[in-house]
């Protein structure tokens, strides 16, 4: 499979933007059409090392006006706090009938649009970080400024390593409390089973392999299997058995409410950030 897009520029690559590069280059993007910035020569260097085109903007400070030149599809990849800079930056080099794609949570398009030229198109993904291995799910918002083949240009850097999920704007942060925080919710789940499993009397070896092989196996399961989550977990639950008692400690530690709070504190921090 091979991927193409417009010369693209990927500005102020981290760990967010670098992963959604690693999933376009394993899916084939030619690495001769993009050309990126970070902010240190060691992290532009290590970028060179895989044959792109990497510049710092530490060392070259028009590093970030040079690469939108030209370029059909501009990608933003610094902190939320760091992205009005950026476009007032890059705002005079960009072209109209450019599209602008931040991955910056709590960064309206509203307040993109009003940083960059007429005629520039701006659109908002949040992906998790998947992506970088083919699994990713990243939800996408149209600005003002976008048009059905903006979105779908911004929904192509996505959908060849994962799925793509199209939202109002204002669906975005919740969209992101759920799936762009849940490998984190994920970790933390294996980190603390295993460490339970410890305390059973396992060594760590033995915990890891035994959680992360359970969780990989049921993902698995579930892929595989057309039955919805509830019912897989009927099939496994035995009446009155040891898993039967086991789901009902968990059930009574409010996983449900747990999650939904976790989620609604992850929408209000990206609120507080928007505001900022």
């Amino acid at each position: 499979m091979t991927i193409e897009l417009p010369r693209t520029a990927l500005l102020g690559v981290g760990s967010m933007s670098g992963a959604v590069l690693d999933g376009l280059l394993s899916a084939g993007l030619d690495p001769a059409t993009v050309t990126l910035t970070t902010k240190s020569e060691e992290s532009a260097a290590a970028h060179r090392a895989r044959g792109l085109d990497a510049h710092a903007s530490d060392a070259e400070p028009d590093a970030n006006r040079a690469a939108v030149r030209g370029a059909g599809l501009v990608v933003l990849g610094v902190k939320p706090y760091a992205i009005g800079d950026l476009l007032a930056e890059v705002a005079d080099d960009l072209a109209p009938g450019t599209v602008v794609v931040s991955v910056a949570v709590g960064t309206t398009t509203a307040s993109m649009e009003r940083a960059v030229p007429a005629g520039v198109r701006v659109v908002r993904a949040l992906p998790n970080t998947p992506i970088g291995v083919g699994r990713g799910v990243t939800g996408i918002s149209a600005g003002a400024s976008a048009d059905e083949d903006a979105v779908a240009l911004a929904s192509s850097l996505f959908s060849v390593s994962g799925s793509v999920i199209e939202v109002p704007e204002s669906q975005l942060d919740a969209l992101s409390a759920v799936s762009g925080s849940g490998p984190a919710y994920v970790f933390l789940l294996v980190e603390q089973w295993q460490r339970a499993a410890e305390e059973l009397g396992f060594t760590p070896e033995q915990a890891a392999t035994m959680v992360q092989g359970t969780v990989r196996g049921a993902v698995a399961l579930l892929e595989a299997s057309d039955k919805a989550p509830a019912e897989l977990r009927r099939a496994v639950t035995s009446p009155k058995g040891t898993t039967e008692r086991a789901v009902a400690v968990l059930q009574d530690a409010d996983l449900s409410g747990t999650l939904l709070r976790a989620s609604r504190a992850a929408i209000a921090r990206a609120e507080e950030i928007a505001a900022s």
